[in-house]
């Protein structure tokens, strides 16, 4: 059920729950996303605000409570059948979901023995040599961190994309705030996201109308989204 839908610029935005949205949408070329990982009770009073985590105003008293439980195994089946290719942030917790891989991607943070992680990984769908990029905390630390408690910089999923040179439909299931689809909107991309949070909705709302007002001017900006192909 799509409970509200937005298009800006060359993307879709969708508030809803993806396991009733994604059949809704026919194939894709590729998915990115950040699903939650399921580790706040492994993190409880570690995403305050003392430590710069939670966000600002209508965020702060989300904390981590977004990422209490993973998606079900019927969310990764669903993704995995609806596109050609997926790059799925926080792989190492969803091995046991996902098939082995040899492509890995690995976000290092450029910093050791903080409190949370040295590194983030993904799983991809890939069988091509595993890669790395680094972006130390303090410049992730600029991207977004208002927005929500642990976002994914634009720069990340700028690299993430250009592992995908030939996907012009991009899905985000978990979309968050909205950054795979500003990276989707910079790089000239068709990307669709989902989102069941509407404080979060409408933050990616934002987000993706800003950087549609301040376009890469070496960029072709996306057209609207090309028709996709049915699933069945």
């Amino acid at each position: 059920m799509i409970i509200r839908e937005e298009r800006i610029g060359g993307q879709r935005l969708i508030l809803g729950d993806c396991l009733q949205v994604m059949p809704l949408l026919g194939k894709v070329d590729a998915v990115v996303t950040d699903p939650p990982y399921g580790t706040a009770d492994a993190w409880q009073g570690g995403f305050s605000q003392k430590h710069g985590w939670g966000g600002q105003g209508a965020m702060k008293d989300k904390r981590n409570a977004w990422d209490s439980e993973r998606p079900p195994q019927e969310s990764f089946d669903m993704m995995l059948a609806i596109s050609a290719d997926q790059i799925i942030w926080g792989g190492n917790y969803f091995a046991d979901m996902l098939p082995p891989s040899m492509r890995w991607l690995a976000w290092d943070k450029c910093q050791r023995n903080f409190t949370l992680a040295d590194f983030e990984l993904a799983w991809t769908s890939q069988n091509k040599a595993a890669r790395a990029f680094n972006l130390s905390r303090s410049q992730a630390g600029k991207d977004g961190k208002d927005n929500h408690a642990t976002p994914k910089p634009i720069a990340l999923m700028e690299w993430c994309l250009g592992f995908l040179p030939d996907a012009q439909t991009i899905l985000d299931p978990f979309m968050g705030s909205g950054t795979t689809l500003v990276a989707c909107q910079r790089m000239g991309r068709s990307g669709t996201g989902i989102e069941l949070d509407p404080d979060y909705f409408d933050i990616a709302c934002r987000r993706v109308d800003e950087a549609t007002r301040q376009p890469d001017l070496f960029v072709a900006p996306p057209t609207q989204a090309p028709k996709q192909e049915p699933m069945i």
